[in-house]
């Protein structure tokens, strides 16, 4: 058995290392206290550095998001991307950071880290919107990029999100070597908080998002009919950074001023008027806004999140009620609108593409099929999204659109990541368009409805903050309870999946955390294979398709299914039916003391 370091040792050890009297503080009153419980917490495992980068609470403590662990990655991916990217220190990274507590910081220590080895660095030093750090990365040719944030998460949170010289988010085998090189290269080389002082570094921002915003500007046909528009459009950016992008893309599109929700338009790391910064969450999140549309007189709500790379939309109906569409609905019209461009363009006749990730709405597929363009799906993601777009663009192929569920979109190939301010001016031009023509967006949705069918969706998450847990569910829906031993003491290679749920029977089941799929020949999966994550779709034989999986990123079980048929209101039906049976059936959220998602 191995030798299990006391935790004393790991706690002596974090104080040698760390320089920040704050978090060296933490650690020491726990230790005053005899806290071993919170500092086994902290301290046993180290934060995971995966395709996501690094996320977690900012705390002290190795498992922690701090300056000392935003140091030790920095130091492993410098080395690793000296070692694996060609002219490394003349190309130089770039670094970017939104309001966070902290985050100013981590990228003044990250940006330390690089100059130490004479790499060049381009950072912002200003808040900027994630999606200027790919944009650098392509346009300066960098070796690589970071941006410090945590997205939508809770203002406890932050993050450390990497980009690879192809400015897309980094995939394996990247992240693992990565990880080996943070782990030889613990012992901090340089505590620099005054790097943006430094003469070496540049600070890009002049330069770049005027070229940002050109390439953006690329995307508005109808400049002209902008201007007249009379729509009005309220906004917020859930006390982010989005607002002064939102407003340069609204004038680079023409557009009137855009109505600020003025309680949430201006950056705070505190998020006051929000439990979570994500205006996919729900209606609570946006209630401000809805409010600032009611009395402007506004129809339309346009919402960013917190890092502005998110983009959502609700619609106030006749009825007076506001309708939040969900990431397939805005995806559907997306791809729809970006289609009609492309053909407008007379560029029609060349080979256009679309992806999604495969968790999201079937709709795109049926799309492609009846307009006879190439589709893909691809793991959850905008890291295979984006380096997916970049391989069908080699291939001949103008990939035009792009989408996960979870409200992310790339429109046009000025990022292959999500852009939640190009996708602002999109769809405020669309928007402005319909209702000059007399057509609300939630009628526009419905006309693809009737055109192509119509799709149902049921996507939601449960809490779970024990793997132990976890574990034990997403086994017993491969094994009926326990992993079937061979005779050699080995897992069986077929697992015993359900073969109903509820009333329904399952067609097949594709595993693409064991690597196994009913369908394949020989049951092997076309889709890239993780066993570091819990993943499995189920296909119904009534059409119903859904998946579960675990977050790279918090602690939930989500799960995303979705239902198409001839009516709305049947599709709508059938979801509700499975997913309760689903639930039930696969999660037990009693028996497993699951967490409901709370409404923002």
């Amino acid at each position: 058995m191995a030798h299990k370091t006391p935790i004393t040792e790991l706690a002596q050890e974090w104080l040698r290392l760390d320089q920040n009297p704050d978090t060296r503080q933490e650690i020491q009153t726990l230790l005053d206290n005899n806290n071993t419980t919170e500092l086994e917490a902290r301290l046993r495992n180290r934060i995971e550095f995966g395709t996501a980068g690094l996320r977690a609470s900012m705390e002290a403590g190795f498992s922690r998001m701090n300056d000392l662990t935003v140091i030790q990655a920095t130091q492993g991916l410098c080395l690793y991307v000296l070692e694996h990217v060609k002219d490394a220190k003349e190309r130089g990274v770039v670094i970017g950071h939104d309001h966070r507590h902290h985050s100013n910081d981590f990228a003044r220590l990250t940006a330390g880290v690089f100059l130490s080895k004479g790499v060049k660095v381009y950072a912002y030093k200003d808040l900027v919107h994630t999606p200027m750090v790919p944009f650098g990365v392509k346009v300066l040719n960098a070796a690589c990029g970071i941006m410090i944030t945590a997205s939508h998460n809770p203002k406890k949170d932050n993050g450390y999100k990497v980009y690879w010289e192809n400015a897309c988010q980094i995939i394996p085998p990247h992240d693992d070597g990565i990880a080996q090189m943070i782990l030889d290269n613990l012992e901090p080389w340089v505590w620099d908080y005054k790097s943006f002082e430094n003469p070496a570094l540049v600070d890009p921002t002049e330069e770049l998002v005027p070229q940002y915003f050109e390439q953006v500007g690329q995307l508005c046909t109808a400049k002209e009919a902008n201007a007249a528009s009379e729509t009005k459009f309220v906004y917020t950016a859930m006390h982010g950074v989005g607002y002064p992008f939102a407003k340069m893309v609204f004038e680079r599109f023409g557009f009137k001023p855009l109505i600020p929700t003025k309680e949430q338009v201006l950056p705070d790391p505190e998020f006051p008027t929000v439990a979570f910064p994500n205006p996919e969450e729900g209606k609570g999140a946006l209630a401000l806004a809805f409010k600032a549309a009611d009395e402007a007189g506004a129809s339309v709500v346009f919402a960013n999140d917190p890092d502005a790379d998110r983009f959502t939309i609700a619609e106030k109906q006749s009825s007076g009620e506001w309708i939040l569409f969900t990431g397939n609905q805005i995806g559907t019209m997306f791809a729809c609108s970006a289609l009609e461009n492309w053909r407008s363009s007379g560029k029609s006749d060349a080979k256009v593409a679309m992806l999604c990730s495969t968790v999201s709405s079937s709709m795109l597929a049926k799309i492609a099929k009846v307009e006879g363009i190439h589709w893909e799906d691809t793991l959850t993601g905008f890291k295979w999204i984006g380096n997916r777009a970049i391989d069908l663009e080699k291939e001949g192929y103008n990939v035009i659109f792009g989408y996960e569920e979870a409200i992310g979109f790339m429109l046009g190939d000025i990022v292959r990541d999500k852009d939640g301010v190009s996708a602002l001016g999109c769809f405020a031009q669309l928007a402005a368009r319909l209702y000059k023509e007399g057509i609300k967006i939630s009628e526009y949705l419905d006309t693809q409805y009737k055109k192509y069918g119509y799709f149902a969706s049921a996507n939601s998450y449960f809490i779970c903050h024990e793997q132990e847990t976890i574990d034990r569910i997403f086994n017993k829906m491969r094994f009926s309870g326990s992993p079937q031993a061979d005779e050699t003491g080995q897992f069986a290679f077929k697992p015993l999946y359900p073969t109903h749920i509820g009333t329904h029977k399952i067609a097949n089941v594709r595993d693409l955390t064991l690597g196994y799929d009913t369908s394949k020949p020989g049951g092997v999966p076309t889709l890239p294979v993780s066993a570091s994550a819990q993943m499995i779709t189920f296909y119904l034989e009534n059409g119903c398709v859904f998946t579960l999986r675990t977050s790279g990123t918090e602690s939930k079980i989500k799960y995303y299914l979705e239902v198409t048929s001839t009516t709305l209101e049947e599709a709508e039906s059938q979801a509700k039916e499975i997913e309760a049976a689903m639930c039930a059936q696969l999660l037990e959220p009693e028996a497993n003391g699951l967490q409901y998602r709370v409404s923002a």
